[in-house]
Parts: C-alpha cells; structure tokens; sequence
C-alpha cells in the first residue's frame, strides 16, 4: 500500500550564515552603576536566614559603597572591613594608579535595544531579536568600559513608605564600550537594523541607574561603526 503524500505546508530551508562585526558605543550622558557588593549579598542571606537580628548596624562608610558599586574587571582593592573612608581612598587610588579596570553587563545593551524595538513598533515581540544577533562579553559577562576612570557621586534616594536614604555610587562621565556582535539575517534584520535597534535603546532606554526609561537622563549612548 502506498504511503500518503504529506499535504502540509514544504518549508524552504537555508542554511544560517552568521557575521561578526565590531562597533563602539559613544556614552552621550555619565554612566551610573550599581553593582551587587559581596557584603551587600552577605548581609541580605544572614538576614534572610536569621543571622542578623539583635547584630547593631555598622557604621556606613561612602568610599567602600562606592568602591562596590563598580563592576571590577582587574583586581579589586582589599582593605579591612572596619577601614576608615580615607583608608578606602587610599586603595582606590592606589587601584587606578595600577591602571585598573572596570565593566558594565553586556547583556544589557541588548535589552535596551531589544526593549526599544518594541516600543517602537518595529517587532510585534521581542523573541525574534533574541536570536538574531549576540553581544559578546569582554571578561565574563562584562564589558569593558573605557574612558576616564569613576568618581563617586552622592544621590538621594526614596526607598519606600515615605522615607529617603543616599546611595554612594560610581559615575562614569566620559566613556565608551566596544562592542563584538554576531548575528544573522536569517530572522530579517539586517546590519543597519540591529544598529538602528541599538541605537534606539541607547536614546529610548538607556542602561544603568537613573537611565532614560527610569525617568532619569543617564546611560545614554550612540552607535559608531569602527
């Protein structure tokens, strides 16, 4: 007996082929960052697990808030956890002078554009950009941040039901980011696309803390082809 001929819909199939090419993000506005400090993380799991209760509150040093908040990239400075602000300086200093470096999430430029995309009305969801193209890290999942080295900047912050307190963070005011991108038009974007997208991001969203879809007017960037 024969078999029945399949009736359904023949998709042409073609194989992927993938391009690499290399651009650089411009920061048109300071970079803010706010990374998750190792003590912060410690002090959340104690807290959570019961440890901390009756514990008193040490006394907050803005140097070393600072100095956590930076994704480092090269070695961080050690000092004592009791260290005194100068003491912080001091190894920060010390850090720079040894041509330290630092990095920022890759992924989440691609986020930016992603999200700007569909903001736009450009894709109807953001699956399909998800595949198209990759961002590749410089050091882990970071990339590197060029330009001059961070200061610390002093904001106030709301934190719920009414009350305020300061973050302590590093402010990047000259920067910029080279980027390794890999990706097919397979899903139908193009190397004009993508960098349209992620220009898109860099005005309509923005990365880091007090970016431009948080209401705020940082982390703002273009793309320059390189």
């Amino acid at each position: 007996m024969a078999a029945k001929k399949d009736e359904g819909i023949l998709v042409a199939m073609t194989k992927i082929e993938k391009k690499t090419v290399k651009l650089r993000l411009i920061g048109d506005s300071p970079l803010i960052v706010h990374a998750w400090s190792t003590k912060a993380k410690r002090m959340m799991l104690e807290s959570q697990m019961g440890k901390s209760k009756g514990r008193a509150k040490p006394l907050r040093n803005p140097v070393d808030d600072f100095i956590q908040s930076l994704y480092w990239i090269s070695h961080k400075p050690e000092y004592p956890d009791d260290a005194t602000p100068e003491e912080c300086e001091r190894a920060f200093e010390l850090a720079i002078q040894s041509g330290a470096e630092f990095g920022f999430p890759a992924q989440a430029v691609k986020l930016a554009g992603n999200s700007a995309a569909y903001r736009l009305g450009w894709v109807k969801n953001q699956m399909a950009l998800r595949g198209a193209y990759y961002i590749a890290p410089d050091v882990g999942d970071l990339l590197i941040v060029h330009g001059d080295p961070p200061v610390m900047r002093e904001d106030t912050v709301r934190i719920g039901m009414g009350s305020t307190d300061l973050r302590y963070r590093g402010e990047f005011r000259n920067w910029y980011m080279n980027l390794t991108i890999t990706y097919t038009e397979a899903f139908g974007f193009d190397l004009e696309a993508l960098i349209n997208i992620i220009n898109a991001g860099g005005f309509a969203v923005g990365v880091g803390e007090w970016r431009t879809e948080r209401d705020g007017s940082f982390g703002t960037y273009h793309v320059e082809t390189i």
